[in-house]
């Protein structure tokens, strides 16, 4: 399945039913009073959060959504039945903005999180609402409100604790296989991984964390160079960032210190607060490199990679170095547990606030 991760659509709640003005009119009861019924309420939009989906393919072609319309009123204090509520079903991991403004509405960071998008309109009041002692036979009544419409912009950020960082073969879809069950696409040609892959990395028995494999990212990024920054969104969530380096290019003319700074200079340009974000360096390909020429290597690689919190040396392809890092990640995210979302919206309401919807229909 292809994997889109962003999607425009439109969404119309259904409108309010009117109200009706009606009077009783039942024989030997000439003057039976008003019996008009309010209109029923429009059914809502919501987002709800499916674990069970990973892309916004769904979006990607159906992006017009209407919520059922109330019913009108009618005589004899009958009321409108209301509109049905429509629930789509989207990624964990989404987060749903307005289009036009780019104002936050939901984040649906967790399974089964529902988030109201579209609120239904009001049904309208029948007359049998207006009668007074000094008005007995109103002939007022008033129409429903139209349902909400929003154009949104949904874009799909996956949940992961940690992110893989690198050049195109840099060995990041090898060392995800190594230490995960996932199995992502590794060939010795650039741009293998086209769309984010995780994996469930597990420890012990106890204990796991998700990892989050990226397209390689390049310099001249930030200009559209390679795939982009498309891809770096997916890292914002992640509480650490492991930066992979190839030590043994297969390109002579390949400097690692330069290309490494290039990727944390595209880094910061996409956002700063990625670019501050913990990151440890991983030096792969170990096993390619001489034993008598490892040691300069490895020091001149992080002296010229500049302030690191850590650094770590590996083969992803032999699994040497591979299982203390994970451990020492999993000790890190115990002790550091990552933040909850920093989306702020009315987004754990569940049940719509319109007065008519404790009617009975």
């Amino acid at each position: 399945m292809k994997f889109f991760d962003e999607a425009k659509i439109e969404v119309v709640a259904g409108d309010g039913g009117n109200g009706v003005a009606s009077f009783r009119r039942e024989k030997f009861i000439p003057f039976g009073g008003p019996d008009g019924g309010d209109g029923g309420r429009g059914g809502s939009i919501y987002a709800v959060a499916d674990r069970n989906l990973n892309t916004l393919i769904d979006y990607r072609y159906t992006r017009m959504f209407r919520a059922q319309k109330g019913e009108n009123g009618r005589g004899s204090d009958c009321y409108g039945k209301g509109g049905a509520d429509m629930e789509l079903r989207m990624p964990v991991g989404t987060v749903i903005a307005d289009f036009e403004t780019g104002e936050p509405i939901a984040d649906l960071d967790r399974d089964g999180k529902r988030a109201l998008i579209a609120q239904g309109g009001r049904g309208g009041l029948g007359n049998l609402h207006f009668k007074s002692s000094t008005n007995r036979a109103p002939r007022k009544c008033t129409p429903g409100t139209p349902g909400e419409q929003r154009l949104l912009k949904l874009e799909l950020k996956v949940l992961a604790d940690v992110g893989l960082l690198g050049l195109p073969n840099a060995g990041k879809s090898t060392f995800i296989r190594a230490v995960s069950a996932a199995r992502p696409k590794v060939a010795d040609y650039p741009f293998t991984t086209l769309h984010p892959n995780l994996g469930v990395v597990r420890v012990d028995e106890n204990r796991s964390f998700v990892i989050a494999d990226i397209p390689g990212l390049i310099e001249g990024a930030a200009e559209g160079a390679g795939l982009g920054h498309r891809f770096l969104k997916h890292l914002q969530r992640t509480g650490i960032l492991l930066h992979l380096v190839d030590i043994a290019p297969f390109d002579p003319d390949a400097d690692p210190v330069r290309d490494a700074r290039a990727i944390l200079e595209e880094l910061r340009k996409y956002d700063e607060a990625l670019h501050a974000k913990p990151r440890w360096l991983v030096i792969n390909k170990i096993d390619l490199v001489p034993e008598d020429e490892r040691a300069d290597r490895i020091a001149a690689l992080i002296d010229g990679y500049g302030a690191v919190d850590r650094h770590f040396v590996i083969s992803g392809l032999t699994g040497d170095g591979c299982k203390p890092l994970t451990f020492a990640v999993m000790d890190y995210l115990e002790q550091h547990p990552r933040p909850t979302s920093e989306v702020a919206a009315d987004d754990d309401t569940d049940t719509d606030a319109d007065e008519s919807e404790d009617r009975e229909e």
